[in-house]
């Protein structure tokens, strides 16, 4: 294998990667996929906090940034979603006690809430009754046992909002990604309609790269060449279908959100085929992982807006010298806290139940 594979292999995104391919090699310590000073299992100063999940009854095909992936036969897997927090593609030290499940929980709400638009991974299988009975515990609350499908080759971006790097794009372009959008655009702009802006699945520890979409396109018709003649689709289809499907659910959950006072400013879908070519909906799902939400009464534009999520972290990071390479700094207990309050705020607040013990 050549060092960008050893590096890349468990990054969230290539773990999916795995699934009808050959099995992805697991994160070393030693090879410093993680921070040197990282061990399986560390608790750091939190003791309730899940670093590593440590099943042994199932394969274990990898770990990504966030979640460690198992193999349930041929054809479904055991998705743990650990504590483990990332910023700016750094896997930082300290977990946030509790994350894996407020994130699980906020995900199978939307994957039932979004159920109609697209089907999606999930199978109704107790993740306990698939492990043994002293690793209950690693599981409760915090995975799912899901469908075994092809990941695409994409990150399926729905930008309502300019923020982040679309704003940079913006002030550069006149547009985002390559879509041109009208002028006197501000910082947090809602966009005249949402927009698709395909990325690319970075490796762990490299940055995702915004693709065209005739990119995107031609990655999936590469990527997916020995499943697509079987199913009677190309590339340029399931790209189009995913990016219609991305739109749909990103307008259907932004209503949802914003009758309760959230709005998604931006999220990322991944999607799937099955061995019919049908697209699902996988990995996770609006969390505040992979999406941004603010408080709409807090919003102004023209201004940068508070958040429930990760964007918490990354202001934080950005007050230190640090340079944004492994080993990410130790966290402050009020940093946890705020970043653990803000994620419970953005569940409360967008399902109208408290988090599950």
């Amino acid at each position: 294998m050549g060092r960008a594979t050893q590096k890349a292999a468990s990054a969230d995104d290539a773990l999916l990667a795995s699934v009808m391919c050959p099995i992805i090699p697991t994160l070393d310590c030693r090879r410093c996929d993680f921070p040197a000073h990282i061990t399986p299992l560390r608790i750091s100063h939190v003791t309730d906090a899940l670093f590593e999940s440590t099943i042994k009854s199932l394969p274990l095909l990898g770990r990504g940034k966030v979640r460690d992936i198992y193999a349930v036969g041929d054809d479904k897997l055991l998705i743990v979603t650990s504590d483990r927090l990332s910023a700016f593609d750094v896997v930082l030290p300290d977990p946030i006690p509790g994350k894996g499940q407020l994130l699980t929980q906020l995900a199978c709400f939307w994957f039932e809430k979004l159920a109609a638009v697209v089907p999606n991974q999930m199978t109704g299988i107790d993740p306990e009754t698939v492990v043994a009975a002293d690793e209950r515990a690693q599981v409760h609350g915090r995975a799912l046992v899901v469908k075994r499908l092809r990941p695409l080759p994409i990150e399926a971006v729905v930008r309502g909002y300019l923020i982040g790097s679309g704003w940079k794009d913006y002030q550069a372009s006149g547009g985002v990604c390559g879509i041109p959008l009208p002028p006197g655009l501000r910082l947090a702009s809602r966009l005249p309609e949402p927009i698709f802006t395909p990325a690319t699945k970075a490796a762990l520890g490299d940055h995702d790269e915004n693709v065209s979409f005739e990119r995107a396109q031609a990655d999936c018709a590469r990527t997916l060449a020995d499943i697509l003649p079987a199913s009677g689709r190309s590339g340029a289809d399931i790209a189009t279908q995913a990016r219609d499907v991305a739109i749909a659910l990103y307008t259907a959950a932004a209503a949802h959100a914003a009758a309760r006072g959230i709005i998604i400013a931006d999220t990322k879908f991944e999607f799937g085929l099955d061995a019919t070519g049908t697209l699902h909906l996988i990995d996770e799902v609006l969390t505040p992982d992979s999406s941004r939400f603010w408080p709409a009464d807090a919003y102004r534009e023209g201004s940068n807006p508070p958040s429930y999520d990760k964007q918490y972290i990354r202001d934080y990071l950005e007050t230190l010298p640090w340079n944004k390479q492994a080993p990410g700094p130790a966290l402050p207990l009020a940093v946890i806290a705020g970043t653990h309050a803000r994620y419970v705020e953005a569940l409360q607040r967008l399902t109208g139940d408290k988090p599950v013990e």
